[in-house]
C-alpha cells in the first residue's frame, strides 16, 4: 500500500497501479556522475595496489568459492527498511538540515511537522543543485540567504510514503519511476516509522543468504 503526502496531510492512498495513474513525482535532481579514480590517480583506472597486504587479500578474494545458500522468498518492506530512521522538521533552515544530514550520515531524509507527520523529502541533491547554489563570485550575505533558506522551499513535496507490509518489488517499481533515492514508510496516521532506499534493496539482493527475487 502506498500513500503520497504534502503539507496539507495525505494526498493520495492506493494501490501502486493507482498512484501511477495520478501523475508522475518530480524526480529530485541528482548530482553529476562521480568518476571513478584508481590507486594510480587517473580517472577511470584502477591499478593494482602496490603493497603486498592489499595484493594478498585481493588474491584470497579471488579465490573464494561460491558458497550454494537456500534463497529465500522475497522479503516485504518491514524487513528491509531501517527502523532507526532521521527526519528533518518542517521549520528547519537549509542549514540545520545540512547539519543534520552530515551528522547521521544520511543522503537524504523525510521531512515531518509537528505532529511528526510526513510533509516532505529532502537530499542532499535537493541543497546542491547548481541552479540554487549562488555563483563562486557571490557575496557572503547570497550564502547566508541560501543557509537560512526554510527546508519547505527546497524539499520535494508532495513525496511518496510506504507502509511496511508492502511487496519490495513494488517499491523498487517507484524508485524507478519517480527517480526517488527512497521511501518513507509510514504508519496509518502518516507518521514516519522507517526509510527503504535503493542501498536496502541492494543490500538485502547480495547479503547471506540471498533473497530470491522471484520467490
Amino acid at each position: 500500500m502506498f500513500s503520497v503526502y504534502g503539507v496539507g496531510g495525505q494526498l493520495f492512498r492506493g494501490s501502486l497501479e493507482q498512484l501511477r495513474q495520478i501523475g508522475s513525482v518530480s524526480a529530485i535532481a541528482r548530482a553529476n556522475a562521480v568518476t571513478a579514480v584508481g590507486q594510480d590517480g587517473q580517472a577511470g583506472s584502477f591499478a593494482a595496489p602496490s603493497d603486498e597486504a592489499h595484493r594478498s587479500a585481493l588474491a584470497a578474494y579471488a579465490q573464494t568459492k561460491k558458497i550454494e545458500l537456500p534463497r529465500h522468498p522475497l522479503s516485504l518492506v518491514g524487513s528491509l527498511m531501517s527502523s532507526v530512521v532521521f527526519t528533518i522538521p518542517d521549520t528547519s533552515t537549509v542549514l540545520e538540515a545540512w547539519q543534520i544530514l552530515a551528522l547521521h550520515g544520511v543522503g537524504q531524509a523525510p521531512v515531518v511537522n509537528a505532529e511528526k507527520t510526513l510533509v516532505g523529502l529532502l537530499s542532499r541533491a535537493d541543497l546542491l543543485r547548481p541552479d540554487r547554489l549562488p555563483k563562486p563570485d557571490s557575496h557572503a550575505l547570497a550564502w547566508r540567504a541560501l543557509l537560512a533558506q526554510s527546508v519547505q522551499d527546497i524539499m520535494s513535496t508532495p513525496v511518496p510514503s510506504v507502509a511496511p507490509d508492502t511487496d519490495i518489488r513494488r517499491v523498487a517499481r517507484v524508485l524507478l519511476d519517480t527517480g526517488l533515492p527512497g521511501l518513507p514508510v509510514v504508519d496509518e496516521l502518516g507518521r514516519v516509522t522507517g526509510f527503504v532506499s535503493r542501498s536496502d534493496i541492494l543490500r538485502a539482493v547480495v547479503t547471506d543468504p540471498p533473497l530470491d527475487l522471484w520467490g
